[in-house]
Formats: structure tokens, C-alpha cells, sequence
């Protein structure tokens, strides 16, 4: 039972209280959140879906497009240390006063960046607590202080000129991760964007996710955001993620504005997908000073394997 409580928080957010490399796949998908853990060394995950979106402000302005996203992420070098990139090609038709429209279409998205783990919460484990039952299930207050990590990134002007800024941009966050229990998880992104340019925004996402079993979790997620020039926006979305093995999960998520007088829809599909060649050094008891490596088999029996 303790060892499917642990497997469970995976599921969806997938980071592990000890290590940085876990069994399942870590996906940040379908949520916009990112945790401050890392996949793991020698690890390549892809993480992509195709999503369906709308705005519309009256008789002012009204644009509906879709498109997909894709988000590369590599562990090399440190545990810690993880370099990543996100790409989104999107068509989109946009109707203007005086009732024109036109389409456009392209490449509006290419960011690559590097995360790392600057502090990672220990909990403890209270299972071993037998003179108490009490204290076995007392909640335990380190959970509230939450794992650190940051984010740069660089927004580039590869994009189609439809979609292209002034310049070059940064881009960076605070990443926390409280891990209430073993089934719930809170995470909180503090994101400053478009840094160095004039339409430079801040924003945050808390993300809520609770697994509900081994293959099931949910979540629900609140984004703002903050400029200058505007008053802040603010969205809601909800979604579920189904784990169809170690390597490889599905999701589907929705999402729309509130408080707002613009009228926008959100509808997401995709999976996320890991190519794992992780190996855990492991110290010979007979010869300590010789580490052998951990082998975990070949690439097609992780893909297929069922959990």
C-alpha cells in the first residue's frame, strides 16, 4: 500500500520526494504549471498535443485558431539540471471592424531554457511511526515549506512574421512544488516574460492536482496575468491525465476566462511520450570502490511494458 501511495503523486506531476529521475513519466502536461523537479539524466521526453482556441470581444474582435504544441526536454550533465524547448504552430482567422478577415498562420512560438532544482523539501516518513496512530497520521508541517527551483529561458524571433515581437526576448520564473499528501500535489509558477521588451508581462499559475488512483489524476489550474498598460487577466482550467504505462501518458484539459468581458475558450488533446536511458550508479558492497551501473532493459520493453 505505501509503495502505490508513492507511485500514485506521480501520475500526473510525476516528481519524486528523493530523486530527480522517477519510474513514470514526468510530464507537465496538460496543465501550463512546471514543476522545479527535472526529468532526470539521460533522459528525452516529448511532451505535445493539439488545442483549439477562441476569442471573441463583442463585435470588436474575433479570432479562432488552432494548432499544436511541442515541449523537448532533456536531462544531461547533473540531476538537477534539465534544457528544454517549446515550439507552437498555429492558424488562426481573425475577423476585425469593418467585418474583415484574415488568416495567418506559422510558426508563433520558439523558446528554449534550462531549469534546475535549488532546494528540494525532505518529509518525513511517518509509516515507521507505530507507537501512535495519531501521530502516523498527524500532517506533517515541513509540507508546507515548498521545493525551489528556477527557470531562464529565450524567447527567439524564429516565428512567422505574423506572430513576431519587436525583438528578442527572456524569460524567467520561480518554480514551488508543496507536496500536501501523497495523492495531492500544489504547484505555483512565478513568471516574468517578454523581459528587456516594452510589452514585457508578469504572471502565475497555481495547479492543483490529486490522483485519484495508479492510472487516474485531475487537476485544476489558475493563470494571471499582469501588464503595465492592462488590466490583469485571469483564467481557470481543469483537465485529467490517464497513464497508459511508465513511458507514455494521455491527457485532455479546458479552460476560459474570468471576470472578463472577453468571451475565451481553451480545448487541449495530447500525450506525452519518453525515450528513457536513465542508469543509477550502484556501489559493489565486495569492491566499493568499483560502481557498477544499473541496467533498465531495452528501449521497447519500457515502451510497452504495462504497469
Amino acid at each position: 500500500m505505501k509503495k502505490i501511495c508513492f507511485v500514485l503523486i506521480l501520475v500526473f506531476t510525476a516528481n519524486s520526494i528523493t530523486a530527480q529521475y522517477t519510474e513514470i513519466i514526468n510530464s507537465k502536461r496538460p496543465g501550463f504549471s512546471e514543476s522545479p523537479y527535472s526529468i532526470g539524466s539521460d533522459v528525452l521526453q516529448f511532451e505535445g498535443g493539439f488545442f483549439y482556441e477562441t476569442n471573441k470581444e463583442g463585435n470588436i474582435y474575433d479570432n479562432s485558431g488552432y494548432g499544436g504544441k511541442l515541449f523537448v526536454r532533456y536531462g544531461k550533465f547533473l540531476e538537477k539540471l534539465e534544457i528544454n524547448a517549446e515550439v507552437t504552430y498555429q492558424k488562426d482567422e481573425i475577423t476585425e471592424p469593418p467585418l474583415e478577415t484574415y488568416n495567418t498562420n506559422g510558426i508563433s512560438k520558439l523558446t528554449i531554457g534550462a531549469k534546475y532544482l535549488v532546494r528540494e523539501q525532505k518529509y518525513t516518513d511517518k509509516s515507521k511511526e507505530i507507537r501512535s496512530y495519531k501521530r502516523r497520521m498527524a500532517f506533517d508541517k515541513k509540507r508546507l515549506i515548498p521545493s525551489i527551483g528556477v527557470y531562464a529561458g529565450y524567447n527567439t524571433n524564429f516565428v512567422a512574421d505574423a506572430y513576431k515581437q519587436e525583438d528578442r526576448s527572456f524569460k524567467a520564473a520561480l518554480l514551488l512544488q508543496n507536496d500536501l499528501s501523497n495523492r495531492f500535489v500544489i504547484l505555483t509558477n512565478l513568471i516574468a516574460d517578454n523581459i528587456s521588451l516594452e510589452n514585457k508581462f508578469y504572471s502565475h499559475i497555481v495547479t492543483a492536482t490529486y490522483a485519484i488512483n495508479y492510472k487516474w489524476s485531475f487537476f485544476v489550474e489558475n493563470q494571471g496575468f499582469y501588464k503595465k498598460t492592462a488590466s490583469p487577466k485571469f483564467n481557470v482550467g481543469g483537465g485529467i491525465a490517464y497513464l497508459w504505462n511508465s513511458n507514455l501518458q494521455l491527457d485532455a484539459s479546458y479552460r476560459t476566462l474570468l471576470f472578463n468581458n472577453i468571451e475565451h475558450t481553451y480545448t487541449s488533446v495530447g500525450a506525452s511520450w519518453r525515450w528513457d536511458r536513465h542508469s543509477d550508479e550502484i556501489i559493489n558492497k565486495n569492491q566499493p570502490d568499483s560502481p557498477l551501473r544499473k541496467k533498465r532493459g531495452n528501449f521497447f520493453s519500457r515502451l510497452f511494458k504495462k504497469n
